[in-house]
């Protein structure tokens, strides 16, 4: 590989965001293999240029992109693989290949979420299960959702690598007249913040349901805010195994956790919403048709607030409507007292 570019680029997974990172790369002249894992799906993009279930509008240039189910045919012809698939199947999609297929390849990790049975970002986890080089992984965080990828309107990346050349060389991959790019050496709490942001959005949209206000909402996020910070930086040697400070002046922190509790677009704001309304966990589940990302990343942020002993009272809350059975409004009675 060309020490200046990506090389050979795979995508893995094809629900709404890695259609939208598919979007941006092949607008960028980049041909992509593409992991589907539906055979149906693999069809359709062949024989129609586009996604069946997701970000439909989106249509490709049948000679930028080369589908396929076949998980071992993208890591054997790839020198890059962006990992789009949701982190609830991120360990499941990662064991069935063998170790070696994933240990040299670098990694653009497009996940939003702690996996689940490790409860590690996906970083952590290729560390301690592949002995992967960190040399070699970038995280893309926020804000941006998939949905006004798709519609090419102006929207923001952030890149965060160890390795500043493949940082860079990545954020240029990926900026195009739509996408804004740049980049740093936050890794961990760049995917700490994507994480929590999606716990907390399930909250804003909880909130909407139960008619609390835009006053409310705004003392609400800026004390998630807060709580972020308290936990990325004032806990930072707990969660950090390295010195690179969390840079809370970049949109990935307070920019995303403001998109993702506000939009119409945020799956967790929905999902949350939901939940608000009455709707069982599974029931809204169903429904969606889509991972929440924040469902199960409270669990995980739980555990890793016992772990560390940090306490995230606000997201505990979330935790305890999501897995314990607690009613909305009752959680929310308890985070009115909390909030100021």
């Amino acid at each position: 590989m060309n020490e200046t570019s990506l090389g050979t680029i795979g995508i893995i997974g094809n629900g709404s965001w890695g259609t939208a990172l598919a979007k941006i790369l092949t607008d960028n002249g980049h041909q992509i293999h593409w992991w589907v894992r539906n055979k149906a799906s693999v069809a359709h993009l062949k024989q129609r240029n586009h996604n069946p279930n997701y970000l439909t509008s989106v249509r490709f240039l049948p000679e930028t992109i080369l589908p396929t189910n076949d998980l071992l045919h993208v890591l054997n012809s790839c020198d890059t693989l962006v990992f789009a698939v949701p982190s609830a199947y991120a360990q499941q999609v990662i064991e069935s290949a063998g170790k070696e297929l994933w240990r040299n390849k670098k990694i653009i990790s497009a996940i939003k979420g702690v996996l689940p049975e490790c409860n590690l970002l996906l970083n952590d986890y290729l560390t301690q299960y592949l002995d992967y080089d960190l040399q070699n992984y970038v995280a893309i965080t926020g804000p941006c959702h998939a949905e006004e990828v798709a519609d090419e309107r102006l929207s923001y990346l952030t890149f965060s690598g160890l390795n500043e050349l493949l940082t860079a060389i990545t954020a240029y991959s990926f900026k195009t007249p739509y996408i804004n790019t740049i980049f740093n050496h936050d890794i961990w709490g760049a995917q700490f913040a994507a994480v929590l942001k999606n716990i907390y959005a399930i909250g804003a949209g909880m909130a909407h349901a139960l008619d609390y206000g835009d006053n409310f909402l705004s003392v609400y996020i800026t004390n998630c805010y807060r709580e972020m910070y308290n936990y990325l930086h004032d806990h930072f040697e707990k969660v950090h195994p390295s010195n690179e400070l969390p840079d809370f002046h970049t949109s990935a922190y307070l920019g995303d956790l403001l998109v993702t509790c506000y939009s119409l677009h945020s799956r967790n704001r929905t999902f949350g919403a939901m939940l608000g309304k009455g709707y069982t966990v599974k029931a809204a589940m169903l429904e969606m048709n889509m991972v929440a990302e924040g469902y199960y990343a409270s669990r995980g942020m739980q555990a890793m607030s016992r772990q560390y002993v940090i306490d995230i009272p606000l997201a505990t809350c979330i935790y305890e409507v999501l897995w314990e059975g607690i009613k909305p409004s009752h959680a929310f009675k308890q985070i009115e007292k909390m909030v100021w």
